[in-house]
């Protein structure tokens, strides 16, 4: 059923999202050459550079899932970082379950978009690795200033004309085609015939009157031969070719369709006796399968007999065992109430037979009788001293009484 959903999802993005992966992480290699990854990542790890397409997922290629997961981890959490968030680089051993959360936390507060479930990001490779990764290295990048400028396309240059030597003479067909090519620049140099023709006739009538032994050449021979090999490579006639006349083009179309043609004919045949081949393994594996279905239907329906009796037993089972935990839990509350009453019960009995408070009351008994006693005297010896104190001012009150009231003549006498 994944694999059907898959599909699907596949057929309504386009054939050509299977491999879009593959262009995400050229593209991801990119940006991290241009974030310099080699020498802040692989060189501080000790790891080897990444190759063109190490997460992206498919079955022709090799693959290394606890090394790739782990390549991805340290990638990431030294993006975030570079993005400007403090992010803890994941050890070798850490969950990578908290791993995969921390980093899709990471992406959310970047505003990246998570639609799909963190479980897909343990395999280390595929579509939503590359997604990541390349997120990150967007943000990564934002931080630094870097900005994507349009493409400088260079100026073209004509390539250097490749000059070909020919000793031989000039075909009349080469010469009429380079004049057909060129008719502007050969203009100017069109030979007057009649012209040449009367300074011809000329030349023949001066030649005619001059003496005979102007004729005669006094040239060195050795002297001639060494000045023709010195003028030769001058005299020789080159044919400069261009590689954008469209004639060459249409040349090279002619001959790139025949070997089209020529090796379609080859491909056409193996395709149809491969097709052939799979039409008729098709037919066998049709054949042979309504033969098995016909021959286990018995069993099959005798398995759905079994697979519904099982369920009916598995659903009494179900029932029985909550049942049975109903149950169970009674007991416990049961016993533990039971456990309650046993402690109440010794603490009571023990508190019974104990004769310890007994003897403490005595003590404090005998206690209070010595305070009393104690405080008696004390009361005592506070009434005697009252009893003094009160006799004593008593005494004063009558001698100050006695002071006062002296007879007159006495103090007249003085």
């Amino acid at each position: 059923m994944a694999e059907d959903g898959r599909r699907g999802e596949d057929d309504e993005r386009g054939p050509g999202a299977v491999y879009q992966m593959f262009v995400v992480m050229e593209d991801l290699l990119d940006k991290l050459k241009l974030l310099d990854y080699e020498e802040e990542v692989l060189m501080k790890h000790n790891m080897k550079s990444l190759t063109r397409h190490y997460f992206a997922s498919s079955p022709y290629m090799p693959s290394n899932p606890g090394e790739q997961f782990y390549m991805f981890t340290i990638i990431a959490s030294w993006l975030i970082n570079q993005a400007g968030r403090p992010f803890e680089q994941p050890q070798e051993y850490d969950d990578p379950n908290a791993t995969v959360a921390n980093i899709l936390a990471e992406l959310r507060a970047f505003g990246g978009q998570v639609d799909f479930p963190p479980s897909k990001l343990k395999a280390g490779s595929g579509e939503q690795v590359c997604y990541v990764l390349d997120r990150l290295a967007e943000e990564a990048l934002k931080k630094k200033g870097f900005v994507w400028k349009k493409p400088s396309y260079p100026t073209e240059e004509m390539e250097e004309e490749s000059v070909m030597e020919d000793d031989a003479e000039l075909t009349l067909s080469k010469v009429e085609e380079e004049m057909t090519e060129e008719p502007d620049d050969f203009e100017e140099d069109i030979i007057d015939l009649d012209a040449l023709k009367a300074r011809t006739n000329q030349n023949e009538a001066n030649v005619s009157s001059k003496p005979d032994d102007i004729l005669e050449s006094n040239t060195d021979a050795a002297e001639w031969n060494l000045e023709v090999e010195r003028v030769l490579p001058q005299l020789k006639v080159t044919i400069r070719t261009d590689n954008k006349d469209w004639r060459i083009h249409v040349d090279q179309m002619h001959q790139h369709k025949e070997g089209i043609e020529s090796s379609l004919k080859e491909a056409k045949g193996y395709l149809n006796k491969l097709q052939e081949e799979i039409s008729k393994t098709l037919e066998k594996v049709g054949s042979r399968e309504k033969y098995i279905n016909n021959q286990l239907e018995h069993l099959i329906q005798e398995f759905r007999s079994a697979q519904s009796k099982l369920s009916e037993a598995k659903e009494r089972y179900q029932q029985g065992s909550g049942g049975v935990t109903e149950r169970t839990r009674v007991l416990s509350e049961i016993s533990e109430e039971l456990e309650k009453v046993k402690q109440e019960m010794e603490e009571k009995g023990s508190s019974m037979t104990d004769g310890a408070p007994v003897v403490k009351i005595k003590q404090s008994l005998t206690k209070l009788k010595q305070e009393i006693v104690q405080m008696d005297i004390r009361m005592g010896v506070v009434e005697h001293t009252l009893l003094q104190a009160k006799l004593k001012e008593k005494s004063n009150m009558t001698r100050d009484m006695h002071a006062t009231n002296i007879p007159e003549p006495a103090i007249g006498g003085y």
